[in-house]
């Protein structure tokens, strides 16, 4: 259940199986690459260095992180996306295809659109597709290596965009959004499941303690990788509140602006229409 709903109203080339290069569209200057500060044309490279990884423990870490509560969020992302048969579904930053099985499963897989899954790491998709062998999902999903801020797709092409615990990880995030509304068509969705800006008191003090102390040390203990960890809750930190996204979101030309929180405020879907 989500905690709370807030509204705001605003004034190609995919291969199945394939892994393509990401054209450098890198600016001069620096970016926060957690809490620390890197050349621009650095952070994409070191953002898929730290998936690389942490690429084949990342499901297991997502699920001893969040407690498994990562799965009743991510249930929550499906439903109220409702995808239907025929639509066509982009998710970025979805290497590992969860929320791409996901949309498969709910509508069907005889009747399921095409769903395309664009991530900057190859090696998170090497564990998608794998998973989606595993569960004999050959037909209907295809992975593309790209940049969310620059995406391989063309205008106008998807019913619906999705983009789980991916944005903060995002050079330019205006730049993402911008390019979310266009691949998107008329009556297209964009959907945003992350990590935000934690609402209760109590609740963000022992959040605190959790993400940069327990976070780092079970990192290390599960997947060999304290720094890695420590970056991803430095991330957190850095991204923007609830109600900054919905600016941002508006700035980029999406309608229709809201959110729930989750878990109070832990994480967050945010959702928008290209009108």
């Amino acid at each position: 259940m989500a905690d709370k709903q807030n509204t705001n109203h605003s004034p190609n080339n995919t291969q199945d199986n394939a892994v393509e290069n990401v054209p450098d569209n890198s600016s001069s200057g620096t970016t926060h690459f957690g809490y620390s500060e890197v050349p621009i044309n650095e952070k994409r490279n070191r953002v898929r260095g730290v998936f690389e990884s942490v690429a084949r423990n990342y499901d297991l870490m997502n699920d001893l992180m969040s407690g498994g509560i990562h799965r009743l969020w991510k249930t929550s992302l499906i439903d109220w996306l409702n995808p239907r048969a025929g639509e066509a579904h982009l998710d970025v930053a979805g290497g590992t295809g969860d929320i791409a099985l996901r949309i498969i499963d709910q509508v069907g897989r005889d009747l399921a659109g095409p769903v395309t899954v664009c991530d900057l790491t190859p090696d998170m998709m090497l564990v998608g597709r794998d998973r989606a062998i595993d569960q004999g999902i050959v037909q209907g999903i295809s992975w593309t290596c790209g940049n969310a801020e620059s995406l391989p797709f063309p205008d106008r092409s998807m019913n619906s965009y999705t983009i789980a615990f991916g944005l903060r990880n995002v050079t330019h995030i205006d730049k993402a959004l911008s390019e979310a509304r266009r691949v998107l068509k008329p009556g297209g969705r964009f959907f945003c499941l992350e990590f935000s800006q934690v609402v209760l008191p109590v609740l963000s003090e022992i959040y605190d303690q959790y993400s940069f102390k327990i976070l780092p040390a079970m990192g290390q203990l599960i997947a060999n990788d304290r720094e890695s960890y420590q970056y991803l809750a430095e991330s957190i930190r850095r991204f923007p509140p609830q109600d900054d996204l919905i600016r941002m979101m508006t700035t980029a030309g999406f309608e229709q602006c809201s959110y729930r929180n989750y878990t109070g405020g832990v994480a967050a879907i945010h959702c928008g229409w290209r009108i």
